[in-house]
């Protein structure tokens, strides 16, 4: 027996006729899904509630190898079965890692769901871990954080994420350390797949054109389970102290990348709203404060950009530029001054209306992709254990103020508070 909550939203922004469903099997595996019957395809993901937050600095880095791993074949498929099995048939297969989660997720014709599930199930459940192929895979690995390394939009990242931590595990990096990479072993990577890849730390999710039983029945035959429903291991809470650095780095660039941050909000913050229009407001797109003052008004600056990332306990906020060696005091200035701003002048009305305006036509267009919609069902259930309609959430949005707008910046923008990474290029050579 199967516990089901079926929910049929009628009048929905989402869609007129949009149907969530969601089921939670005997071995705690839970399967939610929404019925899109106007399409052709389908989106299907399976979650591990399981992400660099939940290893340590000795295996920091597992969580990412063996989502490399598993498509180096498993008990049934080989590497290229696995490559072939949905693209043959015009679909295509891939993963990611965070924080958090992992996510392995396939979008394909209506048709072929029960071949995505087929391999899915097969890679979480069953990978072979050749040992000839971990050895491969770890110069693969390695040179994705020599890209990474290489990268500074992607690195600084890295580096404001480890000041803005700590010592906590959400301060590692998603792709580990050089040194683990290298000792990984198949004890390993088996030991962290049988003690985080469990029914319990699961959630399927897909959209599309598709009926909520027949994915459950596909579910119930392709993930066995032993009866026993093994206990989830507990996570380290987030941080809760504050410990604020400023870091330079001297790299050979010829461009000056600054990325200053703080604690911020969790994803069931009441705050996260007010938050979030804020960050959009603040930095996000053209007509953004950051944008237009940085950018359109001193020309310091190519990109600018604010932030929030929420997570399931805690969070952060910051703020990015690229700009000229010459030009980075200058920037960091105007950046405190748009955030103090924030703090002592209530957003008008015009600005309100329009910011919302713009999040919400983000969020509806963002609903026209079957992937997106797999993605919301699968993460929020992930962190909320239900469903939030889009109507909840643009009510929500709505309800923003401006006061609301002002506690927050008064909460997170404690300036004393912010770390801040600068990559410098050697000897200040510009273009």
């Amino acid at each position: 027996m199967h516990k089901n909550s079926p929910g049929v939203i009628a009048k929905s922004h989402s869609s007129l006729h949009m149907n969530y469903q969601k089921t939670v099997l005997p071995s705690g595996i839970r399967i939610v899904t929404e019925e899109i019957p106007y399409v052709r395809s389908v989106s299907v993901g399976v979650w591990i509630n399981a992400g660099s937050r939940d290893e340590d600095d000795k295996n920091n880095g597992i969580t990412h190898f063996i989502e490399h791993m598993v498509f180096k074949g498993t008990e049934r498929f080989s590497n290229q079965q696995i490559a072939r099995s949905l693209e043959s048939v015009g679909g295509y297969l891939n993963a990611f890692t965070t924080k958090e989660h992992t996510c392995f997720y396939a979008r394909t014709l209506d048709e072929h769901l029960h071949k995505a599930i087929d391999v899915i199930s097969d890679l979480v459940q069953h990978p072979k871990f050749n040992v000839k192929e971990i050895e491969k895979e770890k110069m693969v690995v390695l040179e994705e954080l020599k890209n990474i390394e290489d990268d500074p939009d992607d690195i600084i990242n890295d580096y404001l994420d480890r000041s803005i931590y700590y010592k906590h595990p959400l301060g590692f990096p998603i792709i580990g350390k050089a040194d683990n990479i290298k000792n990984f072993s198949r004890e390993d990577l088996v030991s962290h797949l049988q003690r985080y890849f469990v029914p319990g730390r699961m959630v399927i999710s897909a959209a599309g054109n598709l009926k909520h039983a027949e994915l459950v029945s596909l579910v119930e035959k392709h993930f066995k389970s032993n009866g026993k429903i093994r206990a989830v291991p507990g996570r380290e809470q987030g941080p809760r102290r504050i410990h604020p650095k400023k870091e330079v780095v001297e790299k050979p660039i010829s461009q000056a990348y600054v990325c200053m941050g703080t604690l911020g909000y969790s994803v069931k913050s009441q705050m996260r709203y007010p938050l979030l229009v804020m960050n959009t407001l603040l930095g996000d797109g053209m007509s953004c404060r950051l944008f237009q003052n940085i950018r359109e008004k001193y020309g310091f600056a190519y990109a600018v950009y604010s932030f929030a990332n929420l997570m399931s306990d805690t969070g952060s906020f910051g703020v990015y530029v690229g700009t000229d060696n010459n030009n980075i005091d200058r920037s960091i200035d105007l950046i405190f001054k748009e955030l103090e701003s924030l703090k002592r002048k209530p957003v008008g009305k015009a600005e309100l209306e329009r910011t919302k305006a713009q999040m919400k036509g983000n969020m509806m267009l963002g609903l026209e992709s079957m992937s997106n919609r797999m993605m919301r069902l699968g993460s929020g259930e992930l962190y909320f254990g239900q469903y939030l309609t889009l109507d909840e959430v643009l009510k929500s949005t709505d309800a923003v103020t401006n006061e609301s707008i002002l506690e927050v910046a008064n909460k997170i923008f404690k300036f004393e508070n912010f770390s801040t990474v600068i990559f410098k290029s050697k000897n200040g050579k510009t273009i």
